[in-house]
């Protein structure tokens, strides 16, 4: 079953040409272990493993490190309700709805296909942004489920964390390891500096995909809703806040920057590493579309 959300080809093409130069990377990877490391059996059970449990059990492993659970009707009215709505106007399953007990306002969106998904939003965003807000914020979240780009990232994001595990591991054995034959060392450090290079590069790949995948969203939801004023003023209003949450409480997050709505960290880095557009530039893109529309309220402000 089709959505109802706006097609987007350009991220059609994105998340095809993404998954296959990182496919080629993976077969590269993969091969280079099996040479260095002697041993195929190993790396291809690992190997197959990890991305197995990745794809399958993503959703689970999101709400965990997020302290996310899933909530019933009885317990949020509201926010399942307007859940309900959107996913009616959308013309899509219903996802699993979660809570994450932290004052960060967020949300983001997992699983690996639209009947297999968890849509969660912390208690901080409930308590600050105001019903349109929410229901802009949520329609962004569904719309990353009805174009399958969580279920991209997801995948995606596999080979970056099987070589960062394989360069902490090659790291910490030839630190503690003891004394090792010359033949021995050259092996972990050609181990080490193939891994480095594959996570270098699947960084970049991922954050490029993923910058562009966020203004996909927040243009599909605006066009659902009819609404992206309310959309802008929620992204404006949970920057700003975002902004006043101490460092300390937002490290956790910072991991699954690439999931959220908006980014728990690095605002002041470079555009080549961030997970997200500028505020900025999605502003201007709502900015944009609700000219087109004809909308009477200011982007930026609630409508």
């Amino acid at each position: 079953m089709h959505s109802r959300f706006r097609n987007d080809r350009r991220l059609t093409a994105r998340m095809t040409v993404t998954l296959f130069l990182l496919g080629l990377l993976y077969v590269a990877f993969v091969a280079a272990l099996i040479v260095l490391l002697k041993s195929w059996v190993l790396v291809v059970l690992v190997a197959a493993g990890l991305l197995g449990a990745q794809y399958w059990f993503s959703d689970r492993i999101a709400l965990y490190a997020m302290r996310g659970r899933v909530v019933e009707r009885e317990e949020y009215p509201e926010l399942h309700a307007v859940v309900d709505r959107l996913c009616a106007l959308a013309a899509m399953p219903k996802p699993v709805v979660a809570v994450s007990a932290m004052d960060m306002p967020n949300a983001f969106a997992t699983g690996r296909d639209p009947d297999n998904a968890v849509v969660c939003v912390t208690t901080g965003l409930l308590r600050r942004l105001e019903p349109g807000e929410l229901e802009g914020v949520l329609a962004h979240e569904l719309s990353h489920v009805a174009h399958k780009d969580v279920a991209v990232i997801t995948v995606a994001s596999f080979l970056g964390v099987i070589a960062g595990l394989i360069v902490r591991f090659a790291f910490y054995s030839q630190l503690f390891g003891g004394r090792r034959d010359q033949n021995t060392a050259v092996v972990f450090v050609l181990v080490m500096a193939v891994s480095a290079a594959v996570y270098a590069i699947s960084f970049l790949l991922i954050r490029a995909l993923s910058r562009y995948r966020e203004l996909a969203a927040d243009r599909a939801a605006a066009l659902l809703t009819g609404r992206p004023s309310a959309l802008a003023s929620a992204l404006t209003k949970v920057t700003g806040d975002i902004a006043r949450i101490p460092t300390k409480d937002l490290r956790t997050a910072q991991a699954f920057n690439a999931f959220y709505f908006t980014p728990a960290l690095g605002a002041g880095l470079s555009r080549l590493f961030s997970t997200h557009p500028t505020l900025e530039q999605r502003l201007e893109q709502l900015g944009r579309i609700s000219g087109e529309l004809g909308e009477a309220a200011t982007p930026g402000k609630p409508g």
